[in-house]
């Protein structure tokens, strides 16, 4: 069964990776000199380093990474996180990939590829997971904000309601729907979504801010409409 989900895993993304790999440019190399080839396999410590601590934990991390074969933190992490931790490299990956997009590349080509790949890999855990597995909400929370990061805006949205419907105290969500409709004009979609955040989080100190730059002096002359001559 467990090599059978590998097998389907590796169809999917070698499928994935010929459809979003930038037209003329080899799959290794991807978009970082200085970098490892493959954000899969490289395990570069300055990359590393950004990712939570659990990731060097996880299966194939704690074989590459030094520390990462810690049998009593891999068993502390196994039994926080439950089954749900056996594939939970991929979410590390689709991190990876994530912040090579918004850090490393320079080229929108590149930082589309590794923004897409990285939806391939949280894909990966959220099929898996249960409803119940406490990092859910922020892996979708992830895919999401990638997902409107490449232009796709309603298919982020709905991975944002689906993390608030499981965990409606998680402000994040509420955050990164409110900068989506603020960003296209819709201010007051952004504020409501902010209102209804702070409703279910209170005094949560990024939405407060964010909900007082769209009160603010400046943001609503631009928004009135031009005066009556």
């Amino acid at each position: 069964m467990k090599a059978s989900k590998s097998v389907r895993y590796l169809c999917q993304a070698v499928f994935a990776l010929g459809s979003i790999l930038p037209a003329g440019i080899p799959a290794y190399g991807q978009g970082v000199p200085g970098y490892p080839d493959d954000v899969r396999y490289g395990f570069d410590p300055r990359e590393v380093a950004l990712l939570p601590r659990y990731c060097i934990y996880t299966q194939v991390f704690r074989d590459r990474v030094p520390g990462g074969n810690n049998t009593e933190e891999i068993a502390r992490w196994s039994l926080i996180m439950g089954p749900t931790f056996n594939a939970m490299h991929h979410y590390c990956w689709g991190l990876m990939n994530t912040n090579r997009a918004l850090l490393l590349v320079r080229d929108q080509r590149w930082r589309e590829y590794h923004l897409k790949y990285s939806i391939v890999e949280f894909d990966y855990v959220i099929r898996g997971a249960p409803r119940s597995f406490k990092l859910l909400p922020e892996i979708l929370t992830k895919k999401g904000e990638n997902l409107i990061r490449l232009d796709r805006g309603q298919d982020g949205i709905v991975e944002l309601q689906r993390a608030i419907e499981l965990k409606p105290d998680y402000w994040p969500p509420y955050a990164a729907i409110s900068d989506y409709y603020k960003n296209i004009g819709e201010l007051a979609q952004a504020r409501e979504w902010l209102e209804e955040g702070l409703s279910a989080s209170p005094n949560t100190k990024a939405l407060m801010r964010r909900l007082a730059e769209l009160n603010s002096p400046q943001i609503q002359r631009k928004t009135e409409p031009p005066a009556e001559r």
